[in-house]
């Protein structure tokens, strides 16, 4: 009892006192409150729900039934709590709702703005609205400078560390605890950044989780009432000193006079009086204490070009430097690509065998023959033998001596003996001397044996010398490896200069951004390794342009001063960081072209522009067309912002320049996950290669006397309309190449074109005007029914005999499948007998697999035995009509064609 009565004793006396001091001020008794709400309706909160107002009719709901909660209160001494509030909304610039305003008068009018509130759906800059917040409050309302709050309502969005114009967030929450504003940090959803929240509010008791968007309506009120609460009670714990002394102390202060009492001595400051009479100068005070930071102001108009300055002096010269580092050695290049192969000389001149040949080295000596049989026995006669004069007696007869196996002649006869008496039988005498060989007997009589056997066949001799190498041939005209050399030629994409203009604001989002930049160095490898494509200083270049709003535009390209190698550039793009803005998609396109698309040097120019398709074209004048006209393939890569919003798609189509003669590509994709997917990987790379290069691999030809060329071409069902077209174009390329062909002399080449089915049709007859034929040829109609292949070569046949010119070189170049209505093979021979009796070479090409192997055969052979060289050279095969197309198919069949 005795606490009450002294708080009431209290009253009394305070009030006593206000009266006798303010009776004709009754505002006096108003405890005014300051409350300014900061509204976020930037991109990232309009986006974050379907519809894209979702979130911003929460805000705004809000904001009025906290508004409707703010009642004026009672205080003790019969002081009344009053309120004064205001409002403004933010993005990436800020509109004011309304400025401070009583809510006694004005509730209904504050509320009325609340609701007109439109979202701008841009960047978030909170820095610089929560300091225009701070910048009303002190401007406005009441003098109390501690009874002023601020209510933030945002996401939190972005993270930290994107460009924030105004210094931070840091920065504006130091700036209100300076001038005594209290920060109520409160947040759109529960599921928001609430370390940036947490930056924002004074201390985590105004930050407390409040939520401003929920389902549930009572946790809107009750996050209503609990900052409502909080402000009361500060109020209230301001003027709670006195109540905290003892009751021995305070009785004899309230008992005194007022005008004495230290309790009515420190009374509340009054406010202004009238402005009083002009003084005298004072002195100069002393220098005051720096105010406050000033808030940023606009950007001035650009200054006057300044005079030159006064030549320098000249510097003096250096100290000479360090010896630097070795440098690395560089990569091994890649291989190159393998060359042409040349073109085969023709056969060289015949020689023709001489008629005798020298003389053979003499060959090794045979081997001894066997013994030949024992001949018959001559008889030899002998004579007598010298003897002395007394004869012995006749000895016995001696051994014959050694046979001779010739035939000798009679030897000399022995002299004659004297006569004497016969002596004694005389002593086996030894053998004689071998007589020596006798001559050669008289040829026998001839024989009368039989023929012989057959000897055996002898064994392979050895190997003779090798004889020298023959005069080479001259260089002919002939490409028999022309198909292999069609097929190793290769168009290349690059040379080409590509550009990424990256889409890098708010309603883009931090994971998204990353997977674009995923995206750009997974194209760039993707050229590398499936177009071969080289990207260096003097070959392909390649850079990348990040944009946001109005001047936040970032680039890195191959050739910077810090981006050397293709390894520098990539991890230049990792490290690219969100801006978080508005966009600003024209302005960008004219920083790229300034900055970036004018230095590119290659003829084949690319830019790839990925975005969500929404440019703010109500605040960026620069037109989406910006790289129209100007020779570049403009791809545009719209993507669905996290709302599921289909990119804009006129400002898509203005951004890809439809109506170039040469129009660019778009592609619109559900999320960026899909830019990362193979197949539209694929489908991507090969739209940036469309304009490749070939090589100008042309063989020439050459006719050496005049010539007449025949060109049938089918028409039946089986080809088709497409397909009869593909041959038109083919046969076109074929003409051209004949009556463009070199020639010997005055070689005179002719060229007629006609088509067969049931019917047939001589489309151009035989000329040489290329202008005329090729006229003829695109009039050429398709007939679309049967194939008679017999009579179109009889057709063909008539045009080459009412031509005239017997002793022109004639050839007929056939299209068929070897199909054909009603004809044998015996009667498709007979007529291709016909056809070569009559000087005409016939070539035949066969398109696909579908074909008869057998009449095929026939139509080459010339109706003679099946010659396999013959045959491949006058049969071309391709596996559909628009092989006919690729490569240099035509030089081919023209090289062959024109080869006499």
């Amino acid at each position: 009892m005795e606490a009450h009565g002294v708080l009431s004793l209290l009253c009394v006396a305070l009030c006593a006192g206000a009266l006798a001091q303010q009776t004709d001020r009754p505002k006096f008794w108003e405890c005014p409150v300051d409350l300014f709400f900061v509204l976020d309706t930037s991109e990232s909160v309009a986006l974050r729900a379907k519809p894209p107002n979702f979130y911003i009719d929460q805000i705004k709901s809000f904001t009025e039934r906290f508004i409707m909660e703010l009642k004026e209160m009672r205080q003790p001494c019969d002081r009344s709590l009053t309120w004064n509030s205001g409002a403004l909304h933010y993005s990436d610039e800020i509109i004011l709702v309304r400025q401070l305003s009583d809510i006694a008068t004005e509730r209904q009018a504050l509320i009325s703005d609340i609701k007109g509130i439109s979202y701008i759906g841009k960047g978030t800059h909170t820095d610089c609205a929560i300091k225009r917040g701070i910048a009303e409050l002190l401007i406005g309302g009441s003098h109390y400078q501690e009874n002023k709050y601020i209510v933030v309502v945002t996401d939190g969005h972005p993270l930290t560390g994107y460009k924030e114009p105004c210094g931070g967030l840091q920065e504006a929450a130091n700036e209100a605890r300076h001038h005594g504003v209290k920060v109520f940090s409160v947040a759109i959803s529960p599921d928001q950044e609430d370390t940036r929240l947490s930056v924002i509010a004074t201390d985590q008791n105004y930050r407390q989780n409040f939520t401003a968007a929920d389902n549930s309506r009572s946790t809107q009120l009750k996050t209503i009432r609990s900052i409502i609460d909080m402000i009361v009670l500060t109020i209230l714990n301001s003027n709670s000193l006195l109540l905290s002394l003892p009751s021995s102390t305070l009785l004899p202060l309230l008992l005194s006079p007022p005008s004495s009492s230290p309790l009515f001595l420190q009374g509340e400051t009054g406010r202004q009086g009238m402005p009083g009479e002009k003084g005298d100068i004072g002195v100069d005070g002393n220098l005051g204490d720096p105010g406050p930071v000033g808030y940023r102001g606009m950007k001035g108009d650009r200054g006057g070009r300044g005079d030159k300055g006064e030549r320098g002096h000249k510097g003096y010269k250096g100290d000479k430097g360090q010896r630097g580092t070795d440098g690395v050695d560089g990569r091994k290049g890649d291989p190159g690509f393998s060359g042409l192969a040349g073109c085969k000389g023709s056969p060289g001149p015949d020689v023709s065998p001489s008629p005798n040949g020298t003389p053979g080295e003499k060959g090794e000596q045979g081997t001894r023959g066997n013994r030949g049989p024992r001949g018959d026995l001559v008889s030899d006669d002998a004579g007598d033998v010298d003897g002395d004069d007394d004869a012995g007696d006749e000895g016995d007869d001696g051994d014959g001596g050694d046979d001779v196996d010739v035939d000798g002649g009679d030897g000399d006869g022995g002299d004659d003996a004297g006569d004497g008496p016969k002596g004694p039988r005389g002593i086996k005498g030894a053998p004689g001397d071998r007589g020596q060989i006798g001559n050669r007997g008289e040829d026998g009589a001839p024989g009368n044996g039989t023929e012989g056997c057959h000897g055996f066949q002898g064994g392979k001799g050895t190997p003779g010398p090798k004889g020298d190498d023959g005069e080479p041939g001259n260089p002919g005209l002939d490409v028999s490896h022309t198909v292999y050399i069609c097929l190793s030629i290769s168009c290349k994409c690059g040379p080409l200069d590509l550009a990424f203009i990256v889409d890098s604001s708010e309603s883009i989002g931090s994971t998204n951004f990353a997977l674009a930049k995923d995206f750009i160095i997974t194209v760039i490898d993707r050229l590398i390794k499936d177009q071969q494509v080289r990207f260096g200083f003097n070959e392909s270049r390649v850079g990348v342009v990040q944009y946001s709003g109005d001047g936040a535009q970032e680039a890195v390209r191959l050739g910077d001063p810090n981006i050397n190698t293709l390894t520098e550039l990539k991890q230049a793009v990792r490290d690219l960081r969100w801006l978080a803005e508005a966009t600003y998609t024209g302005e960008a396109l004219q920083f790229s072209l300034t900055n970036m698309i004018d230095r590119l040097q290659q003829e084949n120019r690319v830019v790839l522009v990925l975005t969500d398709g929404r440019s703010d074209i109500t605040r960026d004048k620069t037109p989406l067309n910006t790289l129209c006209g100007k020779g570049i393939k403009v791809g545009g890569l719209g993507v669905k912002d996290y709302s599921g919003r289909q990119p804009n798609h006129e400002q898509l189509s203005a951004v890809v320049c439809t109506s170039d003669p040469k129009p660019g590509f778009s592609f619109v994709l559900e999320n960026f996950a899909e830019l990362l997917d193979d197949s539209f990987l694929q489908n991507l790379t090969t739209r940036i290669c469309e304009d490749k290069k070939c090589p100008n691999y042309k063989c020439p030809i050459n006719f050496s006397g005049d010539t007449d060329i025949v060109l049938m071409m089918d028409s039946s069902a089986s080809v088709g309309q497409r397909n009869f077209d593909s041959s038109k174009t083919f046969v076109k390329r074929l003409a051209e190449r004949f009556l463009s062909a070199e020639r010997s002399g005055r070689a005179a080449v002719r060229v007629a074109v006609g088509q067969y089915s049931r019917e047939r049709r001589m489309e151009a007859e035989l000329t040489s005007n290329l202008t005329l034929l090729t006229r003829k040829i695109d009039a050429a109609t398709f007939q679309n029914d049967g194939t008679d292949v017999t009579k179109a070569m009889a057709f063909a046949m008539e045009q080459f005999n009412t031509s005239g010119g017997g002793n022109r070189k004639r050839k007929l170049v056939l299209f068929s499948d070897g199909r054909s209505q009603g004809v044998t093979e015996a009667m498709l021979e007979k007529r291709v007998r016909l056809v070569s009796e009559a000087g005409v070479e016939l070539y035949v090409i066969t398109v696909g697999n579908q074909v008869s192997e057998a009449n095929l055969r026939s139509l080459v052979s010339r109706g003679r035995s099946y010659d396999v060289t013959y045959a491949q050279r006058h049969l071309f095969r391709v596996p559909d009509y628009p092989s006919l197309l690729r490569g240099v198919f035509y030089q081919t069949v023209s090289r062959r064609v024109s080869q006499a």
